[in-house]
């Protein structure tokens, strides 16, 4: 059995769109997926970048891409009337849903995700939140110091384990980032031979590159 670990953020769209495909990626493979909420704000200022929609040209860029990534791959997509948003409180729901230490189901994720990507409304309207909330039915408060710890513990973990972006879906060591890395990861599971060779490491070795100051 392969275990995945899915690393996401709800504010992000391509989160949204590799949740949405996953299934598809995994048919055929014995396997088994622990979601991992984090803050991707937190992962940004570790590493020192900043979001797609804090540079201008990228942010219309990116909303295009979702949006014809979504209609290619069949899966609604309707932007929320504004984004970027604070994502904490849904992060906090995801894991309040969870017991401690845990991560949340896959209907917890889904109804989170649909809750901003489907629609096109304010994520953080406050009535919607609490029917959402009210539908998940938390065994934690979300707002609890627990909940807030494991939040951060699952930022830091992030971090140490080098990812830098969202999605991320680590397996047996190896992280695969973005929608892009889908069939990679499809690649993989189903073994090919690619990753038993050399190709894997001696790809991502320093070149000793030009360094910016």
């Amino acid at each position: 059995m392969k275990l995945l670990e899915f690393w996401f953020d709800p504010v992000s769209p391509y989160a949204y769109l590799a949740f949405e495909a996953l299934p598809q990626v995994l048919e055929g493979v014995s396997y088994s997926v622990t979601y991992r909420p984090v803050l991707f704000a937190g992962l940004l200022k570790q590493w020192g970048q900043k979001g797609p929609a804090e540079i201008e040209p990228k942010r219309a860029w990116t909303y295009r891409d979702v949006s014809w990534r979504a209609h290619a791959q069949g899966a609604g997509l309707e932007l929320p009337v504004q984004h970027p948003f604070n994502p904490l409180a849904l992060l906090r729901l995801c894991i309040a849903c969870a017991p401690a230490g845990g991560a949340p189901n896959r209907r917890v994720v889904e109804a989170v995700f649909h809750h901003v990507w489907r629609g096109g409304m304010d994520a953080n309207d406050g009535a919607r939140m609490a029917a959402l909330t009210n539908r998940l039915a938390p065994t934690r408060e979300p707002e609890s110091d627990g909940v807030k710890v494991d939040l951060r513990e699952n930022t830091d973990r992030a971090v140490q384990l080098g990812i830098f972006g969202v999605p991320t879906i680590v397996c047996e060591g190896r992280a695969f980032w973005g929608t892009d890395a889908l069939p990679m990861l499809s690649a993989f599971l189903r073994g090919d031979a690619w990753f038993d060779g050399p190709a894997w490491d001696g790809a991502a070795r320093p070149r000793g590159g030009v360094q910016r100051r």
